[in-house]
């Protein structure tokens, strides 16, 4: 069988002196191995004569895919002077680079980030064979800096050990990793920009087909844990990914403090190799990976990758977190929490089996802990979606005030006047509590609530729903509130309250879900 290519090395001179025993020497390894490619390494060739060239020519008619790699510029010239650049593949020798003694600025899947002095850094690829990798990284980067995303673009290509690297410039930048572990007096800081960029990757549309899907992704590692699961919740994880709906929106996919950079007044995001399409899930499911995940079962794990310890990596993805969602409500930031978690966990679990983890003592109780996780998030969750000015809680009079809390944090931040903010919170208190006492008697049940700002006019949207009994409240019979007290019925009088305080009313049941939507028109 023939090989798929074979790599041949020229070494010093070749000219009228030695060619013909070369271009022997070669052909009868060719001929032994009958290759379907050939590439010339010269990388140690000093010179090359017209007599050389023949040799080459020679070879490219019987092999046709032949490239020559490593040339150095004056080698290069000459092939490119000839027209040989035109007829094969012919690369250029990559300036070699030593990261000894450099400080390492950023980890990554794919690759490990160093700053080389003080103008420039360099990502090292793991991949022995990157150029391929660090051709689709530039692609990607140049794709997010026209979309408005800011990042920084590699200006060259070098040799580090074995494998390859690229330079990009970033004067003076310092990672956000560095500045929460040595200026902790800019946490909130940190936590603002940080979030801020993260709203606007997940902000910004991306063409069809420029970035991969992170869900397909995804899917695959939730079917790789269906072995590794009991059958109903491997199931129903499979279910849950698949259910998240295709977005074009961009996710970095790799976001955490080492990848994004403080330069000149600006915030830059780095290492742009995992750029992707896809729901937010996916994005706050890997951060939470850097920040908690990786770190729980050993809190010093992230301190020899962030550079902070474990209690600052919690605090910031929670600041983070709720700085994201434009909330403070405990609740919706756990709930969130727990739905990025699940697939934060699936990722986690999946590589450590990949990676022989259950084949040490440490790796299986690292599995065994996150595995529990796991199951115990997939009994109470029904969906991985989630929506930033939606809270969903048990329907039970307890968790009034949550809702009550999280109407109100809403509304304030729409500087809603007190009046009609008195009115939507009695409106929405009557419409809570019908759903705790009716939606699921005997049983239990969970209700959301969405708020929702518009403008022109402002108006504010109160959506509730419950997956419990039909049930039209605005097919009831208004009370006669003309009769005295001893004829009064008991009953009926906080929907007929939201009914006249608010400016529009509407029921439906759909997909197994009652929805009461209540608007109040501000100005």
């Amino acid at each position: 069988m023939a090989d798929s290519f074979v790599k041949i090395r020229l070494q010093g001179r070749i000219d009228s002196n030695n060619a013909a025993e070369v271009e022997k020497k070669i052909m009868a390894e060719l001929d032994e191995k009958k290759p379907a490619a050939v590439v010339m390494d010269a990388s140690d060739l000093e010179y090359i004569s017209s007599a050389g060239l023949r040799v080459l020519l020679r070879i490219k008619k019987t092999y046709p895919d032949l490239s020559v790699i490593g040339v150095s510029s004056e080698v290069y010239e000459i092939l490119d002077m000839t027209g040989f650049t035109q007829m094969m593949t012919v690369e250029k020798a990559y300036r070699v680079v030593s990261i000894e003694g450099c400080e390492e600025i950023g980890r990554g899947a794919n690759g490990t980030v160093y700053r080389i002095d003080q103008d420039n850094v360099i990502k090292v690829y793991n991949n022995a064979d990157a150029l391929a990798d660090i051709q689709h990284e530039r692609e990607v980067a140049r794709l997010a800096l026209i979309l408005g995303i800011p990042t920084a673009i590699s200006y060259d290509v070098v040799k580090v050990g074995d494998s390859y690297g690229s330079v990009f410039e970033l004067l003076n930048a310092k990672s956000f990793s560095n500045i929460l572990a040595k200026e902790p007096e800019k946490f909130d800081w940190c936590v603002k920009e940080y979030a801020d960029l993260l709203r606007k990757i997940h902000e910004t549309e991306v063409p069809e087909g420029k970035l991969p899907d992170m869900k397909e992704t995804a899917v695959g590692w939730a079917r790789f844990m269906q072995d590794h699961l009991p059958e109903e919740a491997g199931k129903k994880l499979v279910s849950l990914i698949e259910a998240i709906p295709e977005d074009n929106h961009m996710i970095h996919g790799d976001y955490h403090t080492k990848n994004v950079m403080f330069q000149n007044d600006e915030v830059l995001l780095i290492d742009m190799d995992t750029l992707a399409v896809g729901h937010p899930i996916f994005e706050l499911a890997s951060m939470y990976n850097a920040f908690i995940g990786y770190s729980e079962y050993d809190h010093e794990t992230i301190k020899s990758f962030q550079g902070f310890d474990f209690e600052t990596g919690t605090a910031f993805w929670k600041a983070v977190l709720a700085a994201y969602l434009g909330t403070k409500n405990e609740v919706k930031i756990r709930e969130v929490e727990d739905k990025a978690s699940i697939i934060g966990y699936t990722r986690m679990i999946r590589r450590s089996i990949r990676r022989n983890g259950l084949e040490t003592a440490e790796g299986r109780a690292e599995i065994d802990l996150w595995t529990k996780e796991l199951l115990e998030l997939l009994e109470r969750t029904d969906t991985l979606l989630f929506f930033q000015n939606e809270l969903e809680v048990e329907a039970d009079l307890d968790n009034l005030g949550i809702i009550q809390s999280f109407i109100e944090e809403k509304l304030e931040s729409a500087d809603c006047p007190l009046p009609a903010s008195l009115q939507i919170q009695v409106a929405a208190e009557e419409i809570f509590v019908n759903i705790a006492n009716y939606a699921y008697a005997p049983e239990k049940g969970k209700a959301a609530v969405r708020v929702e700002i518009s403008e022109k006019p402002v108006t504010v949207t109160l959506t509730f729903i419950d997956h419990g009994i039909p049930f039209d409240p605005l097919a009831q019979e208004d009370p006669d509130i003309t009769l005295p007290a001893s004829e009064r019925k008991i009953g009926g009088l906080g929907i007929f309250m939201t009914k006249k305080t608010m400016d529009d009313v509407a029921y439906e049941y759909k997909n197994g879900r009652n929805i009461l939507t209540l608007k109040k028109i501000l100005d």
